[in-house]
């Protein structure tokens, strides 16, 4: 089941449980799904640019979270937690630190880096051969220390 048809029906069963704050997640979700649908005037969206779409969400979540959190304001950063765990459970998991370093290492070994001037070339490689699955904070990590 794409992506976008699961986060329509997990809408329906929250809203017949009467689970609000699910609920509102789900919607947010589903609007930003909408919203890239309606660029390209399609009727349905492929879950490769669902998952963009959800790594973006993650994303604006967790930078939402550190501000609240220095904010003090630590109910909305709990909604916000919520909500994050919600957007991670339609996601596939991201590889761990042992086979990015591999890719890394591949990606340094393919375009013949040899300075951290060459970081961007490494990173291209690595983020176009594996997108969905590498977290790009720890592959930006693991180059810089590689070269």
């Amino acid at each position: 089941m794409p992506i976008s048809d699961d986060v329509s029906s997990q809408m329906k069963d929250a809203l017949r449980a009467r689970e609000s704050e699910r609920l509102m997640a789900l919607r947010n979700i589903r609007a930003a799904l909408l919203v890239e649908m309606k660029k390209d005037n399609s009727t349905s969206l492929p879950d490769e640019a669902s998952i963009v779409v959800l790594r973006r969400l993650e994303k604006q979540r967790r930078e939402s979270i550190e501000a609240y959190d220095q904010a003090g304001r630590d109910e909305q950063a709990a909604l916000e937690r919520s909500e994050l765990e919600l957007i991670r459970s339609f996601l596939p998991e991201l590889a761990g630190e042992a086979q990015t370093r591999s890719w890394v290492e591949a990606a340094i070994a393919e375009t013949g880096a040899s300075s951290p001037r060459d970081l961007g070339r490494v990173m291209g490689a690595v983020m176009k051969a594996h997108r969905d699955v590498v977290d790009g904070n720890l592959a930006r990590k693991l180059a810089s220390e590689l070269l």
